[in-house]
């Protein structure tokens, strides 16, 4: 079974905080690839277990500024058409919506600091907040906001922005909220972020709620990686027995519902 989880940075201080560790611990490798460096993506996906694409200050329509959000595009829609499972966190679900179709656009408020979000009746039910409190306390920092896509799931919801987390297809994942921070990248945001807002207060706040919060970021991770766990053997079982022919990709195009992702199947 592979073990490697291609994470993608699009800011050199918003790496993979806690998620590193996490599955370090637990025998699994991280490839790191930094966009803002000139890092190029993998051609394939077939030794990645599952993908991670973190934040960052750019919106996903500056692609002219930041051509590299273009080019990440091919390679999530392929995730999405070979279900190899994908979390999305803040930019990252915005790149995610923005590939299946969906609009990325101003939100009503921006949200920086710790919020709670409620998980939906459909988010109660989803394996990747198994065994979370229905309310959710997750930190925030975003002007932009997603909706749903197509055939999209919508799992947590918010008062000032409303649509939190979502899932498309059978195992990708996008997370308005941050569950990989820790207390140091905080302080660091704040220092470096050029935002107006009470880190005074944020920090005070990060310091009450930070046991809870890892405890419950640590029980997402854990969930993440039962869903990477699952599709790889998923995956295992079509690879014997129904890889040999056409009867794959048949299969594969009928779980995709966007039309533009057939270019990337071979035939």
């Amino acid at each position: 079974m592979e073990k490697n989880i291609l994470v993608i940075k699009h800011v050199g201080n918003e790496g993979p905080g806690i998620i590193e560790p996490f599955f370090a611990e637990r025998g699994w490798d991280l490839n790191v690839v930094d966009m803002s460096l000139g890092d190029r993506l993998p051609e394939s996906l077939d030794s990645t277990a599952a993908v991670v694409i973190l934040g960052g200050f750019m919106n996903v329509y500056e692609e002219k500024e930041y051509p590299f959000l273009k080019e990440e595009e091919p390679l999530l829609l392929r995730a999405l058409v070979e279900e190899v499972p994908v979390l999305g966190i803040c930019l990252g679900a915005q790149l995610l919506a923005k590939t299946c179709g969906a609009p990325v656009e101003k939100s009503p408020e921006k949200e920086i600091g710790w919020y709670r979000v409620k998980k939906t009746t459909e988010g109660k039910k989803d394996s990747l907040f198994r065994n979370t409190s229905d309310y959710l306390q997750v930190f925030q920092w975003h002007g932009d906001t997603f909706q749903i896509p197509q055939g999209g799931v919508l799992l947590a919801e918010g008062r000032t922005c409303r649509n939190q987390a979502f899932r498309v297809g059978a195992n990708a994942y996008g997370l308005q909220f941050h569950v990989e921070v820790t207390e140091d990248m905080i302080d660091d945001w704040a220092r470096t972020g050029g935002e107006s807002a009470d880190f005074e207060k944020i920090g005070e706040e990060t310091k009450k709620i930070r046991e809870g919060y890892n405890l419950q970021a640590a029980q997402i991770m854990n969930n993440f990686m039962g869903i990477v766990e699952s599709a790889q053997r998923l995956r295992k079982i079509i690879k014997v027995f129904i890889e040999d022919g056409k009867e794959a990709k048949k299969r594969r195009r009928l779980l995709w519902w966007n039309e533009k992702a057939r270019d990337l199947l071979p035939g």
